[in-house]
């Protein structure tokens, strides 16, 4: 009896949420997102990395399928409340952020390798730079939103049909295809300079700059001057190597929808793993050789996706399917067809 009258009460609440619409819809999954973030990272660093300490394989592996875990129970949240396509649109969003942000890493092991930055407090660093990432990303996407909503030309008649183009989407599908044939010919520079970055310059205008770590503090006492102690400078380039990196990736899921929630909270899912997974395969990089092609092939797949969508639109589960695919292909590929200068490593 208690089973049929929670059934009864189910359907009565789905019942209200048809009649009341999407927006408040996506209020309650926006409070559930913050809420679940919130907590998890609490969970994270409060509890398992309360103490800096070098992340091993094991925990690494075990927090890499628990935020993918939790990227596609969300997911059903996404399907449960919105629908199938927008689920859909939420997956892509999620894999195409997740796909470029592994480009990152080859970035992290340049800077850490650079700075020197010992294992024991890189978690902590790559954790202070998600948590700017959240409120870059909010930046980005929300802004870019409204100014694609304002940046829609008058419909134009061709062929008898009338066609309203977008400048922005526009801008961004050229940009995405350039970007893509770029990253082709992209080689990694071990030898790069960090020290010309410019959050380096800038805060060592501001502050004397420590040339020695003092534990996992971000300033140090020394002679009776407060100095900046070299994690606080990383913590500024990771941040800044986020923004130039989501340059990249944000103009890549407009192509995928304009709901502000659903791209926001794929991308955080998304950036939220990011930091397991670093420590997962930091020291397997180097075998994803074919990798830079599926991305490039991404990048230039969602930059033509973006300019002939006005004259066809892409299902998202068609769109889901090729991303995936490339990407399962691409890592397929660099385990199985090994170049001799990677073998001889």
């Amino acid at each position: 009896m208690e089973l049929i009258v929670n059934l009864k009460n189910m359907l009565i609440l789905n019942n209200v949420f048809a009649m009341i619409g999407d927006p408040v819809k996506e209020t309650y999954m926006i409070i559930g997102f913050g809420i679940l973030v919130i907590i998890m990272l609490i969970i994270d660093l409060g509890v398992f990395n309360k103490n800096s300490h070098k992340i091993t394989n094991k925990e690494a592996a075990i927090w890499t399928v628990v935020w993918i875990a939790l990227a596609l129970m969300f997911s059903g949240v996404v399907y449960y409340f919105l629908g199938k396509n927008q689920a859909s649109d939420y997956l892509t969003a999620y894999l195409i952020e997740k796909a470029l942000s592994v480009d990152n890493l080859f970035v992290f092991i340049l800077i850490f390798g650079y700075f020197k930055v010992p294992s024991e407090y890189q978690h902590k660093v790559l954790f202070w730079g998600i948590l700017g990432a959240i409120i870059s990303r909010a930046i980005f996407i929300f802004s870019g939103v409204w100014l694609i909503e304002l940046s829609y030309l008058p419909a134009i008649n061709i062929g008898g049909k009338d066609y309203s183009f977008n400048v922005i989407l526009t801008l961004f599908g050229f940009f995405l295809l350039y970007a893509g044939i770029k990253s082709v010919k992209k080689d990694d520079d071990e030898t790069k300079d960090f020290s010309k970055n410019i959050w380096v310059r800038i805060i060592s205008k501001i502050f004397p700059l420590s040339t020695e770590y003092d534990g996992g503090r971000f300033f140090t006492w020394k002679n009776g001057k407060r100095l900046a102690t070299p994690l606080f400078v990383v913590v500024g380039v990771i941040e800044l190597t986020d923004i130039l990196f989501a340059v990249d990736s944000i103009p890549a899921i407009f192509a995928v929808s304009n709901d502000p929630i659903i791209l926001y909270t794929s991308n955080i899912f998304a950036i939220l793993g990011l930091r397991t997974l670093y420590f997962l395969l930091a020291n397997f990089m180097h075998l994803f050789v074919y990798l830079k092609y599926g991305l490039a092939f991404i990048l230039s797949f969602i930059g033509l996706k973006m300019l002939m969508m006005e004259f066809y639109h892409v299902p998202s589960p068609i769109s889901l399917s090729i991303v995936a695919g490339v990407l399962i292909i691409s890592v397929v590929l660099s385990l199985t067809l090994k170049p001799k200068k990677v073998e001889e490593k």
